[in-house]
């Protein structure tokens, strides 16, 4: 009778209350680093919401994608996924995203990035972690080709004749590094000039297809001329190499090269500057992770709660700080001064300002694919910039409007 007592004292003392909330989260944040501060933050919000518990599943970005899409297909989706920016809109067009319109609105102004979360007017997912990219280069090798220590591109031809004489210094050392037809990566690495040229996808009212304007085949004109000049060329992982190793003037990354830099310990006479344009400054590109609520989750509540628990400033603070991640989307986290001592976190959250994002369009991974297939037209087999254009108009029509 006694064990009986002390059995039922243990089970009333550590039994989760009757009322208790699981809510599944999928993510992607694997690294060994910041796994350590999800857990802890998902701790925290557990302990002062003791009625919800939060499970959580991680995805690979090689098959996440595909295990989302068959979740959601079979009625299996977690009450909040993490979604790239450029997925939002293919699912909020087949209703599988709860509308968060009304969720979000009285804290709409404290974040940035909700136009990649918009579609048809309605929110369908919160803003985490924001990303673009900037122009890095190394300063010793400008210095090595006559130019001043403080000298910083900012036009097109400016770069275009930096690179040029850094890639005349010497067989093995490079002006640009080229990113070669890799997918998902190449597109990212020409909007930005394409964005710079103040060139369109789509026309204003989204009836048209402008690829092949005069701005357009003038941005693709000097990726290329830019390309075939002084370029390295490689995936995105053998042009940083080649970077940090000394070899290449110029490149176009995001900030996970700072991490790389501190966490293997390179040294390089690194500088950043915002991505430069045909007469000025230009423009980069903006992406982000972003964080849904299944339409079929019977927690949004709870699921909301957390959400806004695990995007406030405190915790993007804490989650850029161990992940090195340059652009939270909360403003006021933006603003704190891990960020504004750092010339080169400043300068991502400054270019941020002026990046694009990719239109909302439950499309735009087929119409992605059909400009990267463009530029790798150009490029690597000598493809009419006007004539190529064109024709990857032609296809982006005929999928959006027949």
């Amino acid at each position: 009778m006694k064990l009986l007592s002390i059995f039922l004292l243990l089970f009333f003392l550590f039994a989760p209350p009757a009322s208790s909330i699981t809510i599944e989260w999928w993510q992607f944040w694997t690294d060994a680093n910041i796994k350590p501060v999800i857990n802890s933050i998902i701790e925290e919000f557990e302990k002062a919401n003791p009625d919800i518990e939060v499970n959580v599943t991680e995805l690979t970005w090689s098959h996440g994608h595909e295990k989302i899409v068959l979740a959601f297909e079979s009625g299996n989706a977690p009450d909040i996924v993490e979604l790239g920016s450029d997925w939002i809109a293919q699912f909020a067009y087949t209703e599988q995203l709860a509308d968060m319109t009304d969720m979000v609105t009285d804290d709409s102004i404290n974040f940035k990035g909700w136009g990649m979360s918009t579609y048809e007017n309605k929110i369908f997912a919160h803003p985490w972690i924001l990303g673009t990219r900037v122009l890095f280069f190394n300063r010793s090798l400008m210095l090595r080709a006559g130019y001043d220590g403080n000298f910083i591109p900012i036009t097109w031809m400016q770069l275009f004749f930096a690179a040029n004489k850094i890639d005349a210094l010497d067989k093995d050392i490079h002006g640009w590094g080229s990113n070669t037809a890799e997918k998902h990566r190449l597109y990212k690495k020409f909007m930005p000039f394409f964005w710079s040229a103040r060139a369109q996808i789509f026309s204003d009212d989204n009836k048209y297809c402008v690829l092949p304007s005069l701005k357009g085949v003038s941005a693709l004109t000097f990726y290329k001329k830019l390309h075939d000049s002084c370029s390295y060329v490689s995936n995105q992982r053998g042009i940083e190499d080649a970077f940090l190793e000394g070899k290449i003037g110029f490149i176009l990354s995001g900030d996970w090269l700072l991490k790389r830099i501190e966490n293997e310990n390179r040294n390089i006479d690194l500088m950043s500057t915002l991505m430069p344009g045909p007469g000025s400054v230009g423009r980069s590109f903006l992406g982000g992770e972003f964080l849904a609520i299944a339409e079929s989750s019977d927690n949004k509540e709870a699921a909301l709660k957390f959400i806004k628990f695990l995007t406030s400033p405190e915790n993007q603070l804490k989650f850029c700080k161990a992940n090195r991640t340059a652009t939270p989307s909360s403003v006021v986290a933006s603003q704190d001064s891990y960020f504004s001592s750092n010339p080169h976190l400043k300068l991502f959250n400054q270019q941020i300002l002026s990046a694009i994002h990719p239109p909302v369009d439950p499309d735009w991974v087929k119409i992605e694919d059909i400009i990267e297939r463009a530029v790798e037209e150009v490029l690597f087999r000598n493809g009419p910039v006007a004539g190529t254009l064109k024709n990857a108009q032609e296809k982006i029509e005929k999928l959006k409007y027949q």
